[in-house]
């Protein structure tokens, strides 16, 4: 079942969409539940509201296979989507991706914060979470700010997916941020990226490259890492929901 919340952020002076997502015997049960943060809310459960008219599906997805998790998805602020998912204004490696210098990034710091600081205790107050056992992951840009998130708070968010991810926007940054970053702490990290990702060979090669590094970093960072190229992947929600499986196969794994 969803419930539908309105939530400040203080730091934007503003009140943001949160969805979220309950298991069917919720109000039945008493126990308690490991929660898993996502972005881009309105793509999340249904295809009605969703950007493009398609979603993960994720509501019928969960019901269908009773799992025993609370999600709690974010919606965007379409205005503001590529600052707040972009830690860092947008870098050199992004130039050669788009051809021109984007001026646009830099408020991911503050909208990680309000994830952390307002909207988790407001969840795990409001709902009977597993405190411990917190999950974040994103996809594209959402798959950027999720493993900056980890980077910046690893005791709290313990397992990470981040699919078809845009760390080109801020490619260089990010890098050094994991480097430099302490992974013991992190359970798990699923990644993955299509082998169709961009709109010509040109496009796609970086992305994939841009990927592929990131990837080759957490290697070294974590023994937990799953990755995987995907086969004719695209950059769309089509491709995206195929995934769904995979992601809370690797989430249900100890």
């Amino acid at each position: 079942m969803l419930e539908f919340l309105s939530v400040y952020m203080s730091s934007f002076k503003e009140n943001r969409n949160i969805n979220v997502y309950l298991p069917h015997n919720y109000y039945e049960a008493n126990k308690r539940y490991p929660v898993l943060y996502m972005h881009d809310g309105q793509n999340v459960f249904r295809d009605t509201g969703a950007i493009g008219g398609v979603s993960l599906s994720l509501e019928n997805y969960l019901n269908e296979n009773s799992l025993e998790v609370i999600v709690v998805a974010i919606n965007q602020n379409s205005e503001e989507r590529l600052n707040e998912y972009c830690p860092w204004v947008n870098g050199a490696y992004s130039k050669k991706v788009l051809g021109y210098q984007c001026p646009s990034g830099g408020k991911g710091e503050v909208y990680v914060d309000f994830i952390v600081h307002e909207l988790k205790p407001l969840i795990d107050k409001k709902y009977r979470t597993l405190i411990d056992h917190t999950s974040i992951g994103g996809i594209s840009l959402g798959g950027l700010i999720s493993v900056y998130a980890v980077c910046r708070y690893p005791h709290i968010f313990k397992k990470i997916i981040a699919i078809s991810s845009a760390f080109y926007r801020n490619q260089e940054e990010i890098e050094k941020l994991i480097k430099s970053s302490d992974w013991s702490q992190v359970e798990s990290v699923y990644l993955d990226w299509g082998d169709k990702e961009g709109k010509g060979e040109r496009i796609h090669q970086l992305f994939s490259n841009s990927n592929q590094s990131v990837c080759d970093i957490l290697k070294e960072k974590t023994p937990n890492l799953t990755y995987k190229i995907i086969k004719n992947g695209e950059h769309s929600y089509k491709h995206f929901k195929e995934r769904v499986p995979e992601i809370f196969s690797f989430l249900q794994k100890t």
